[in-house]
């Protein structure tokens, strides 16, 4: 089989498959990249067993074929290859890649040891892509890394009808936002538990791909699965079989305090009062007057302070946050403008703002000793 290929195309299809190439296979087969061609096709695919990936080129085949190749190995000559046309072809155990001067010979993997591909889920409803890359970047922040705690580690996505709620914890603060989408049942009702770092890898590179299709396998107590799929390219993850915490019990309804101020501005001072604060060290933040007081450091180490303006209604209010947590928030946002509510010291604040719509982004604050 030959293919004339364009180079840049290969390479952006070749990177796409590649991503979920696992780093350590449960197969040696895993390894590999699928290629398979029909006439004026080829995709190019990559699975692990929970995550696939899917790119589509058009090409010159005339036949049905499939061929497996290295996937990091592939991934790396089509980047290092001349700005020219792409000749790929394959016969037996062995690929050539040609381009310009350049070529390459490369083994092939025995297809008939390569696992089915999932099968597309049926689709659900379409978003923008660049809705969906917004977000699951202000949820995914919030995120548990700890692989023990399987529930911690998934964007919680409810789908009721058109609107649709992303939710995440590690259990020290909580990001939730909802995104309007084109269900194709407004009375739809669906809670979906997908694992962060799959959403939060597609999001990115379906951001600037226009409308996403969203696609949905499987019923309760049979796998299933969640598809996007966008100009091309496909993607393709298990749902987390977990229980996710229930969250909304956590948000306050009432405040005592509310505190505004601009973004940017104690964002920056959050950072660089934190410059001197240790690991597991707070910054204090006084919330009294019109000014938003904040220190890091004690004693003999290095100390910094730094004030911000702002405009407080209610009472005044002391209270400490792990500042690398309270950058996380502050720059999700991506507002003008952040409000900070509060109760009580010991209680956990929530940022909003006007122009992130439902973006609510809860800090559990960490308790002074003196």
């Amino acid at each position: 089989m030959k293919l004339h290929l364009q180079r840049d195309s290969l390479m952006s299809a070749v990177a796409w498959a590649a991503r979920t190439l696992p780093g350590r296979p449960t197969q040696p087969i895993l390894a590999g990249l699928r290629l398979a061609t029909t006439e004026g096709f080829v995709s190019l695919s990559s699975f692990d067993r929970e995550v696939s990936s899917v790119a589509e080129l058009a090409t010159d085949a005339v036949a049905e074929q499939v061929v497996i190749l290295p996937g990091r190995l592939l991934a790396d000559i089509v980047k290092a290859l001349p700005h020219d046309d792409v000749l790929l072809e394959w016969e037996g155990t062995r690929a050539t890649i040609r381009s310009g001067k350049v070529s390459f010979s490369l083994p092939t993997l025995p297809a008939e040891e390569y696992p089915p591909l999932p099968a597309d889920p049926q689709p659900i409803g379409v978003i923008p892509g660049a809705d969906l890359a917004r977000c699951v970047t202000q949820v995914a922040i919030a995120s548990g890394k700890d692989e023990s705690l399987v529930m911690l580690t998934g964007i919680r996505v409810e789908i009721d009808g058109p609107t649709m709620t992303m939710a995440a914890t590690d259990r020290y603060r909580l990001a939730v936002q909802e995104v309007a989408w084109r269900c194709d049942d407004d009375t739809r009702q669906t809670n979906l538990l997908i694992p962060a770092r799959t959403l939060v890898d597609v999001s990115r590179s379906m951001g600037q791909a226009g409308d996403v299709t969203i696609g949905l396998a499987g019923d309760a107590g049979a796998e299933r699965l969640i598809g996007f799929s966008a100009q091309g390219r496909r993607s393709t993850s298990r749902l987390l079989d977990a229980e996710f915490p229930k969250y909304r019990s956590l948000l306050p309804t009432e405040s005592t305090t509310e505190a505004t101020m601009a973004t940017t501005a104690v964002l920056e001072a959050v950072r660089r009062v934190s410059i001197v604060a240790e690991r597991t060290t707070p910054v204090r933040c006084s919330f009294a007057g019109g000014e938003l007081s904040m220190r890091a450091g004690s004693g003999d180490d290095a100390t910094a302070e730094e004030s911000v303006e702002i405009s407080l209604a209610g009472d005044p209010i002391e209270i400490a946050f792990n500042p690398g947590f309270l950058i996380d928030g502050l720059a999700a946002l991506g507002t003008a403008e952040v409000t900070m509510a509060f109760t009580e010291p010991r209680k956990p604040m929530v940022m909003t703002s006007e122009q992130a719509g439902a973006y609510r982004y809860l800090l559990m604050p960490i308790r002074l000793t003196g």
